[in-house]
């Protein structure tokens, strides 16, 4: 098995998303991983020139090759990081990773592959919150993903984590207890 393996968090050891994606990937066992850290090493932002220069091919090669690709995906004003944006720019590229259609409609080709999410969250914006309709991290990923053929990402989301440290500490927790499961 090949893993991809991205972290996007500013963060540094601090990282709730970064603790929660290599706990998923020490969890999913024995496998050939390649790392990205889009914080420490950043892509540009995409331009028409950036478009076919080394860096782009590279990311949407590792993401083609990678069997199961997982993510840290902190949310940063109520979305993802850009740096993870500028990534994402590389990853959804029409003739590679998805194909119009004649009828114009959308074909993803990449539903064979495996994504877990570890998406760490300072307040409360699960289905149930009164912030649902500013989360724009989890939402995003999932239609991104859906684009391109994964229509069943796997999202480990740690939330809360601003709003006490004992809140914080019960949701890393559960994270920690979800990627278990997912082990299992």
């Amino acid at each position: 098995m090949t893993i991809l393996h991205i972290d996007s968090s500013i963060s540094g050891e601090a990282s709730v998303s970064r603790e929660l994606s290599a706990a998923i990937v020490e969890a999913l066992g024995n496998a050939d991983v390649t790392y990205r850290d889009l914080a420490a090493e950043p892509l540009d932002h995409l331009t028409l020139p950036a478009f076919g220069e080394a860096d782009s091919l590279d990311a949407l090669a590792q993401f083609k090759a990678a069997d199961t690709v997982v993510i840290g995906a902190p949310m940063y004003n109520f979305t993802i990081p850009t740096q993870l944006k500028a990534w994402i720019d590389r990853v959804l590229v029409a003739g590679e990773t998805f194909r119009y259609r004649e009828d114009g409609s959308v074909e993803g080709l990449m539903g064979g592959k495996r994504v877990i999410v570890a998406i760490a969250r300072g307040g409360l914006y699960g289905e149930d919150s009164a912030q649902r309709s500013v989360e724009h991290a989890e939402r995003y990923l999932t239609s991104v993903l859906g684009f391109i053929g994964i229509d069943d990402p796997v999202f480990v989301i740690a939330e809360g984590l601003k709003v006490s440290e004992e809140t914080k500490a019960e949701a890393v927790a559960a994270a920690h207890a979800r990627i278990a499961e997912l082990a299992g």
